[in-house]
Order: structure tokens, then sequence, then C-alpha cells
């Protein structure tokens, strides 16, 4: 299973937080990582093996959102900031119509996140 994580930059360390909680989960059911580029370095950084895109700004989210539509990503966790402006809105747009387009589970917090990695 791969599982896409993404943060904006007021939301790295919940995801992080996050990562850590469900750590032991994440290892036994051998879920493969994939990231934007700061938030995998960040992962990384935590002791996770991720693969890492492009900083979403740059287009990780678009190459994100590629991967959903390819059938490659089976679940997203994207943090969002809801208080905070983005350049690369359309992107983050276009992941998320692209999840419910190919019916991939999305979570944009982390109350929805445990919610989805408790159902593996």
């Amino acid at each position: 299973m791969e599982i896409a994580i993404i943060a904006h930059d007021g939301k790295k360390a919940e995801m992080i937080q996050f990562l850590m909680d469900f750590k032991a989960l994440i290892i036994s059911k051998n879920i493969n990582l994939v990231a934007t580029g700061t938030t995998g370095k960040n992962a990384e950084k935590a002791g996770f093996k991720v693969t890492k895109f492009l900083s979403g700004p740059y287009g990780g989210d678009a190459q994100i959102a590629a991967r959903v539509a390819e059938g490659k990503t089976d679940m997203v966790f994207f943090f969002r900031d809801p208080l905070g402006m983005h350049p690369h809105e359309p992107d983050i747009a276009m992941l998320m119509r692209l999840c419910d387009v190919h019916d991939v589970p999305l979570a944009t917090n982390p109350a929805t996140a445990e919610l989805l990695v408790r159902a593996i």
C-alpha cells in the first residue's frame, strides 16, 4: 500500500507527530510512503523511508496527483493550513479533485488520517 504525505509549512510538525504515533503500524503493514520534498525530508529525519518528489510549490502536489490518477497511490494524507495563502492552490485543488475522481481516501487533518490509518 502506498500513502502520500503532504503538509503545509504550518502543519509539518503535526504530520511528523502523526507518523511517529503510528510508526509501528506503518512498519508492520509495510506501507510505502511518498511525499512532497520538504515533508519527505522531515519524515526521513524522523526515521521513515520515504520516496520524495518536488516541493509542493514546485510541482510536488501535481506529481502526487499524477500517481493518484495512475492508480499508484492508495491514500493521501494532506495536512493543509486552511488559514494560509498558497501560490500552488490550483495544484492542491487538482490533487483533491483527482482523489474524488479516482475514489482515493484523502485526509486533510490528523483526526481523519487517524480514522483512515486505523482502518488499514
